[in-house]
């Protein structure tokens, strides 16, 4: 860990707190509306005039509050930097190889601690819209990158990545970033993710390119869940084979290869203070 005395804004506590005040200001209006809908069998807590109003505020005031407290420029806390465009392709590669074990991960934590069943509806109305499945892809696949990457690779690395050694950086932002979905069935994956995409936003120094990632990530998962019947079945993705745990390890390893060597060689922890 960085022995300077200087510490900048958020440490890793400090990024706990953060996210403590993020859960609860939605917290104030969630579970109220949970409880009156569960109670009188209406549905106000997935009305989008709502929900969209309680996100964004709840969103931005943690936003202001991290960049307030970083005393550091607009540009140090949210990077918003170019990188190469081959980077995208190798995102695609690295993650289509990552889900099939992030897959494996979930099935095998499920069989220990089954989740019950009100979770299990829970989580398929995550990819329910009044839009239908452009809905659900502008939530998963481009909302949700956009807002977790600039509080998690941006806000909360932008202190992390100058307060600890790199390493450390990524392993309490990836720890943050599982915890924060408040998902016990999808810790794993979730810590395994936010693993990686730390490690893209020190390799590149963009937040643009964890976005990127992310929204690869969540656009895979989507159309695995879309298309389930007709993915289930094909050999590759079959669970269990050793074949297909090589196949996609060998398929990981080059993405994860192609991103670094696409990327640039600077470290988040040198950028300029």
């Amino acid at each position: 860990m960085n022995n300077s005395t200087e510490k900048y804004y958020p440490t890793f506590w400090q990024a706990v707190n953060l996210m403590v005040i993020y859960i609860f200001i939605q917290t104030l209006v969630d579970l109220p509306l949970a409880i009156y809908d569960y109670n009188h069998g209406t549905d106000w807590l997935y009305q989008p005039w709502l929900k969209i109003p309680v996100f964004l505020t709840s969103t931005l005031f943690i936003l202001w509050l991290g960049y307030f407290y970083s005393n550091l420029t607009f540009k140090q806390v949210f990077p918003l930097k170019r990188f190469h465009w081959l980077t995208l392709p190798a995102m695609v590669i690295a993650f289509a190889g990552l889900q099939y074990f992030l897959t494996e991960i979930n099935i095998h934590f499920e069989k220990i601690l089954p989740p019950p069943g009100w979770f299990m509806e829970l989580f398929a109305r995550l990819f329910d819209s009044d839009l239908g499945v452009w809905g659900g892809i502008l939530r998963i696949v481009v909302i949700a990158p956009i807002v977790e990457e600039v509080i998690f690779r941006g806000v909360i690395m932008s202190g992390l990545s100058r307060n600890y050694h790199p390493a450390w950086a990524i392993f309490f932002s990836a720890l943050l970033f599982a915890l924060f979905h408040l998902n016990p069935w999808q810790f794993a994956a979730t810590f395994a993710l936010g693993l990686i995409l730390g490690w893209i936003r020190i390799r590149t120094g963009s937040v643009l390119a964890c976005i990127a990632g992310h929204a690869t990530h969540n656009g895979l998962v989507f159309l695995s869940v879309f298309y389930y019947n007709e993915l289930r079945d094909l050999a590759l993705l079959k669970p269990g084979i050793i074949s297909n745990y090589w196949i996609h390890l060998l398929i990981f390893i080059f993405g994860i290869a192609m991103i670094w060597y696409f990327s640039k060689c600077k470290v988040a922890v040198k950028l300029e203070k």
